[in-house]
């Protein structure tokens, strides 16, 4: 993409994966960032992930345990993570309701196969 803006607006999602307990929505990608809201049913977690790169997580609701490589951040509504992506990580729904988190990573390296 060589835009110098992107808007996407609400419920413009670049495309939409859902498994069981879990939905991802790509909003947007550029040269060096990409950024995804995911969301997590009760009790439903990401597989571990390791890739280039980081990432910033915001949670936007519920509460989220969020596992780093051999340490786990309990994350509420509000609340942001950054770290390496190169280091194992995952994220778990530790709430009753959902957990929506927005994710932003640079570069983008966040491919469907990796869901």
């Amino acid at each position: 993409m060589k835009a110098d803006t992107i808007l996407v607006k609400n419920g413009d999602n670049k495309k939409v994966i859902e498994k069981p307990g879990k939905l991802y929505k790509f909003l947007l990608e550029s040269e060096n960032m990409e950024a995804n809201i995911a969301e997590l049913e009760s009790g439903a977690e990401s597989r571990w992930f390791n890739h280039a790169g980081e990432e910033i997580h915001i949670v936007l609701k519920g509460e989220l345990e969020y596992f780093v490589d051999d340490k786990i951040y309990k994350l509420n509504e509000g609340d942001i993570l950054w770290h390496k992506s190169n280091i194992n990580h995952k994220a778990k729904n530790i709430s009753k309701c959902k957990v929506i988190y927005l994710t932003i990573g640079t570069p983008p390296t966040f491919k469907l196969s990796m869901i």
